[in-house]
């Protein structure tokens, strides 16, 4: 007596690989929605901070943070105090980085927000004040006009190549915590896609001012950045 064998035939096993790619397809395809959506968060990011900018300075006559006069402008400013002498200079002194809840970097959020150019807390001393990122990394903005270079031919470690030209502007807008792959795709959508030239730069590490943005040209994908624009 013959015993029929039972299993899968040709076409159950094409059909059954196609439902696989599709769902693999739908799934990449998922992913790279996501990624899209992020890089484009980070673009915001920094594409709203001179409209927050211009926005202060058409309507007050001053640079959020450096207003000298924020108090009266808008109800509940703080005025910054730090350094002294400095204020309502045109630049935005303190590290874009700063905690220093008189800086004038760290007051910059609070006097757009009080103006309604900007979402967020004006308290200056709420956990959630400095903002966010996509990634959770925080965002500042600082004066541009301290020796913002790149590092010297002589740098060791990894290959942190000269940026000979300095990232000019008159501000610096940095955030942090972004990974490389993301980083080069903002550098492609909002510069010249060259990670160390330009008016967007990605850097190894945060920096102070100053000290110059360390613009880096090997940029590994799942490598966290700072990543500064210059404006």
């Amino acid at each position: 007596m013959n015993k029929q064998q039972s299993g899968f035939t040709l076409v159950e096993i094409a059909i059954v690989l196609v439902i696989i790619g599709l769902l693999l397809g739908g799934v990449l395809k998922g992913q790279e929605l996501i990624n899209s959506a992020k890089v484009k968060n980070f673009a915001n990011d920094f594409r709203n901070v001179p409209l927050f900018i211009y926005g202060y300075q058409d309507k007050y006559r001053a640079i959020p943070g450096d207003d000298g006069a924020a108090a009266t402008h808008v109800t509940g400013a703080t005025t910054a105090t730090t350094p002294a002498g400095t204020v309502g200079n045109g630049v935005i002194n303190g590290d874009w980085s700063s905690i220093t809840v008189t800086d004038e970097s760290y007051l910059f959020w609070q006097h757009v927000r009080l103006a309604g150019f900007a979402a967020g807390p004006t308290s200056t001393g709420d956990a959630t004040y400095i903002p966010k990122n996509a990634e959770g990394g925080i965002l500042g903005i600082e004066s541009g006009l301290n020796g913002y270079v790149g590092a010297t031919a002589a740098s060791v470690g990894p290959p942190i190549v000269a940026a000979t030209a300095a990232l000019g502007g008159s501000y610096v807008v940095c955030s942090t915590g972004i990974l490389g792959k993301f980083a080069k795709q903002l550098d492609t959508t909002m510069d010249d896609g060259v990670t160390n030239t330009g008016s967007m730069r990605v850097v190894a590490t945060g920096h102070t001012r100053g000290n110059g943005a360390l613009a880096q040209a090997a940029v590994l994908d799942d490598q966290t950045y700072t990543v500064c624009m210059s404006m």
